[in-house]
């Protein structure tokens, strides 16, 4: 059953994908992640998840809602481009799997194009999530010029704010902070110093990090008698709200459809 308010919508899942893409600005990506790795896109669609990482939990709610389509952010096998060759009867790979095909459901991910966006789509979700809308500057979203606060104070806030279990912080912890930068997810050594640097910045947050490179550039900044800092939320902490906020952008296009964010639920325990 297709769970709409409109009974009279019926749209395949490769119409929903067309649709989103063709919604992307600019040239499309020609190699693109961006593709369905799970299931038939021809079947009909009767609801819509979207989440940051299709793990095993995910799949079993989105069955338990009766939805056959995953828009997902990040791989769901483990690797990049979402290669499977590598695992062939592996027990985990093989469990996962059955549960997909189990319940007919397709895994699509949305990667390459939802940055395409601007600002970008995780971007958005995230300032939204922060409550820094207002301070985001137009011309680069990605900087924020918020009301002055202490390193510490700052790091207290987004973890609270975005109900993260630990974030870590370099810099001088009673430093005060208000021109403020944004890296999201895996954006690399080199653009995160290069946008800590050419933007002038206090701080910097983002997602992960490589702890030879952008860490490293920080702590050797304040050896020097700069007044740097960086903030490391985690890759799904930096990014998981973009796919929460996804479902208003979408309710927008599909309206009608039963569209759900299920979030990934944090792995780690920290002792």
């Amino acid at each position: 059953m297709i769970k709409v308010e409109n009974s009279q919508m019926k749209i395949t899942i490769q119409q929903v994908i067309d649709r989103i893409i063709n919604k992307i600005p600019g040239h499309l990506e020609a190699e693109t992640v961006d593709t369905v790795k799970s299931g038939n896109p021809d079947e009909f669609l009767t609801g819509i998840v979207t989440t940051f990482l299709a793990t095993y939990g995910v799949i079993e709610s989105t069955a338990g809602i009766g939805a056959n389509l995953i828009i997902t952010h990040e791989p769901t096998f483990y690797n990049h481009e979402d290669d499977t060759q590598w695992l062939d009867k592996d027990p985990v790979y093989v469990a996962k799997r059955r549960l997909l095909e189990e319940n007919g459901i397709v895994v699509w991910r949305f990667h390459d194009h939802l940055h395409k966006l601007h600002p970008g789509g995780i971007l958005t979700g995230m300032l939204k999530e922060m409550g820094w809308e207002k301070y985001s500057q137009s011309a680069m979203p990605y900087i924020c010029n918020i009301p002055p606060l202490r390193l510490r104070d700052l790091g207290s806030y987004l973890k609270n704010k975005l109900n993260i279990k630990s974030v870590k912080l370099i810099g001088n912890l009673d430093m005060k902070c208000s021109k403020i930068g944004l890296a999201m997810g895996a954006s690399g050594g080199k653009l995160q110093i290069n946008r800590l640097v050419s933007s002038d910045l206090d701080v910097l947050i983002c997602g992960e990090i490589n702890e030879w490179e952008t860490s490293e550039y920080v702590r050797d900044a304040i050896s020097v008698g700069q007044k740097k800092a960086l903030i490391i939320l985690g890759h799904a902490p930096s990014e998981e709200a973009g796919m929460k906020h996804l479902v208003d952008w979408l309710k927008v296009k599909f309206p009608g459809v039963m569209i759900k964010f299920i979030a990934t639920d944090d792995p780690y325990h920290i002792i």
